[in-house]
């Protein structure tokens, strides 16, 4: 059936078919082959400038002290959902975060009965609502060494509402 004749038209024609689609490759890449100059130069630059060489000034919005200053306690209230699932406002109830009744003034690191990580070690200043705005934004970046699993609030405002929610709640 297979003689020598029809192996070597079949070894003809799949070397024939390897042959055509290697100079098809060959020919595709030097028409669409995307190099460039061939020197390593771009052919169109942009020049953009550094966001630190602008001389105009980022406008970072208004004062803590001012938005503290019109902060709604109601809106503080439920910004404290958040907070929530670690803390309670009940005197003395800690849970998986101290109780944050009367935090507002207190020392870092102050409620009773709570153990509380090494990362308030180092935090020297009573909370303030300014220190608080700080730790409440970034508490990693506040204390490093602190076992509070939270990323931060972003909008300075809630964080205002918020600390004025806290602070009412000890008189």
């Amino acid at each position: 059936m297979f003689d020598t004749m029809t192996l070597t038209k079949i070894t003809g024609a799949l070397c024939g078919s390897l042959l055509i689609f290697l100079l098809g490759g060959f020919a595709a890449e030097t028409i669409y082959h995307s190099g460039g100059h061939g020197d390593g130069e771009q052919a169109y630059v942009i020049p953009v400038e550094d966001a630190e060489t602008t001389d105009e000034p980022v406008e970072e919005g208004p004062a803590f002290a001012e938005l503290l200053a019109v902060a709604d306690v109601a809106e503080g209230q439920s910004a404290f959902r958040v907070c929530a699932s670690c803390h309670s406002v009940a005197p003395g109830d800690n849970g998986t975060g101290p109780s944050l009744y009367g935090v507002v003034g207190r020392a870092p690191g102050a409620e009773p009965g709570f153990g509380y990580s090494n990362g308030f070690d180092a935090v020297n200043t009573g909370w303030t609502p300014e220190e608080l705005n700080h730790f409440i934004a970034d508490p990693r970046g506040y204390a490093p060494d602190t076992d509070m699993g939270y990323n931060g609030m972003r909008s300075a405002s809630d964080r205002a509402d918020l600390i004025a929610y806290l602070g009412s709640l000890d008189g």
